[in-house]
């Protein structure tokens, strides 16, 4: 959020009854996902593709980025779940969540 100045983004947890029934009106079984979904203009995008999409849509330098999409997806989805597994490790985890603002708030969904 703090990168996507122009609000081109709503959130939806992966859990919500509306994320599960969008996925289950385009035909994906709602079990399968344990990572990033991005629903863009009714199509929906997964993992190194929907970060890559996210990435091309944010403030800075983060478009850069998507010079990626021209790997293929088995090499980018090895090296975002390498990252997955790492994340944690290398930039830490935080005992609390930030509370969003009810700017914040608007823009999720469910």
């Amino acid at each position: 959020m703090k990168r996507d100045k122009n609000g081109y983004f709503q959130f939806a947890s992966l859990q919500s009854d509306y994320a599960q029934q969008q996925l289950t009106q385009a035909g994906y079984k709602t079990s399968d996902f344990d990572s990033v979904v991005l629903m863009e203009n009714g199509k929906f995008y997964f993992r190194s593709t929907a970060a890559l999409k996210v990435a091309k849509q944010l403030n800075g330098l983060w478009p850069l980025l998507y010079v990626f999409i021209i790997l293929p997806p088995f090499i980018r989805n090895a090296i975002y779940n390498f990252i997955a597994r790492n994340r944690y490790k290398w930039f830490g985890k935080r005992d609390t969540c930030r509370i969003a603002t009810p700017e914040e708030k608007s823009r999720f969904i469910d």
